[in-house]
């Protein structure tokens, strides 16, 4: 069959692809892309000087039925942002854009004209009363609003889930609604009516230990008082800042922490990103979750259909989060974990790749150079194992397997699926291959290399017809 190209665009300066769907919408093929670019911006004069952009276009076929398959760009939009974003897809409809990245991303462009920014709030003269205060604890969150007096509690609007909240009054707009910053037990908290003028919420808060910088996403009619308790544990970290002692609290057995000589695994990400969901008719953000310090690890496609993976770190383990954008309440669906992989992958300084498999059977890292490391997910075994420090019996052994390639170039590609791993360099795409029956098959490796898991190599019958790559297969006893 011959190929022919159907289109093509200039579309003016560098970039990359980042995801791409294909779908068909009243009878109309059409492909949605997404490019990012790193361009020079003369604005940024405080920062780096550069500007990180999304384009998101949308080539459909023009010509009528009957006719030529004809292919243009029906739509242009444009995002900017001051981070390259970990995480860009489109969902498979073409009917919304999911971004995870440090720094926020806002669309400024459709079709070459701008997007009218909502304006900023106007100064205020007179500086207003806040309409809520609130306090938090390690554990909690203490919200005090004012309200206006004689209100009942059957007058009460309130509707609290996991990471939202609608406090108001009825006949009255609300006085709280929106994102809260981090997810809260909902079970766990209440609201009671205090001197007939105030309405006080107790937050039980999901994860304990992070302090909260904003109650509510963006709302800024609110006023945080902090207890003396936190303000003196503020100033006593602040201490060394204006001491000429290294150690500002000079009664302290313990010098100082330094950081270097934490490991990687250990330390704290100095930026929190988000993942945001942005509708595609009104280019507005529809869901924003703010993940905090969960490390992005790597993003996997598991089914064609929808739209790809994204790993994260949550403490030692990595959890695989799937995207279902059909699914306004609950948008990211948890769908696998890999034990421990957060903090193993920590430990490995060359790591250059991270992906899994779509079955999720293995999770697998790969260096600059040679090594891939592989990490299987718990099976049962056949013989009778003993904790010998807990004396239970193991049911399940979750293999570590390391492979090694016989190339010094530096590896420029990897991807997974459940069976096996290809590894790409500029002279040779190497193939890992999980052989089951290796022993059965009577193949060139012994039974005791096959029992302790050797790597072997064989060359492919075929190699790639552009002459440039040798193909060479790889395997191993499970």
């Amino acid at each position: 069959m011959k190929w022919e190209a159907l289109f093509s665009e200039d579309m003016g300066e560098p970039f990359t692809i980042l995801h791409s769907v294909s779908h068909v919408q009243d009878g109309v093929h059409a492909m949605e892309v997404l490019l990012l670019r790193i361009q020079k911006d003369p604005q940024e004069t405080k920062g780096s000087g550069y500007s990180v952009s999304l384009e998101w276009i949308t080539v459909a076929n023009t010509a009528g039925q009957g006719q030529e398959k004809k292919y243009e760009v029906r739509k242009r939009r444009v995002l900017r942002g001051k981070s390259v974003p970990h995480y860009a897809a489109v969902e498979p409809k073409g009917t919304g854009l999911m971004v995870a990245s440090e720094k926020p991303f806002v669309f400024t462009h459709v079709d070459g004209l701008p997007v009218e920014q909502a304006d900023p709030e106007p100064m205020e003269v007179e500086k207003t009363d806040p309409i809520y205060f609130w306090q938090q604890t390690a554990e909690d969150i203490t919200v005090c609003v004012r309200m206006p007096e004689g209100v009942t509690k059957e007058e009460v609007q309130f509707r609290l889930m996991a990471d939202n909240i609608r406090l108001g009054v009825q006949g009255f707009p609300p006085l709280l609604e929106g994102q809260l910053f981090a997810s809260v037990d909902p079970e766990a908290s209440a609201w009671i009516i205090k001197n007939d003028k105030s309405l006080e919420v107790s937050l039980q808060k999901h994860s304990e230990g992070p302090m909260w910088p904003e109650l509510v996403t963006g709302d800024r009619r609110g006023e945080y008082v902090m207890s003396d308790e936190q303000a003196a544990l503020i100033h006593e970290r602040l201490t060394y800042l204006t001491s000429e002692d290294m150690n500002g609290n000079p009664d302290k057995d313990k010098p100082p922490c330094n950081s270097q000589e934490l490991e990687d695994c250990d330390g704290f990400p100095e930026d929190s990103f988000s993942l945001t969901h942005f509708d595609g008719e009104s280019l507005k953000p529809t869901q924003v979750v703010n993940l905090g310090s969960h490390q992005y690890l790597f993003t996997v496609d598991v089914n064609p259909s929808d739209m790809p993976c994204l790993c994260l770190r949550h403490d030692v383990d990595a959890l695989v989060w799937q995207p279902r954008p059909d699914q306004p309440s609950n948008m990211w669906e948890h769908i696998a974990t890999f034990n421990a992989l957060g903090y193993v992958q920590a430990s490995k300084r060359d790591k250059k790749f991270a992906t899994c498999a779509p079955n999720f059977s293995y999770a697998s890292l790969c260096e600059c150079l040679r090594r891939s490391f592989i990490y299987r997910q718990p099976s049962p075994v056949e013989t009778v194992l003993f904790n010998r420090k807990q004396g239970r019996q193991v049911a399940q052994v979750a293999k570590q397997q390391v492979a090694s390639l016989d190339s010094d170039k530096p590896i420029l590609g990897f991807r997974a699926t459940n069976e096996r791993l290809y590894i790409l360099t500029s002279s040779n795409l190497f193939v890992l291959k999980k052989e089951r029956s290796q022993i059965q098959r009577g193949d060139e490796c012994s039974r005791e290399e096959a029992a302790v898991g050797s790597w072997s190599t064989a060359k492919a019958q075929n190699s790639i017809k552009t002459g440039m790559l040798d193909v060479k297969v790889m395997w191993t006893q499970s």
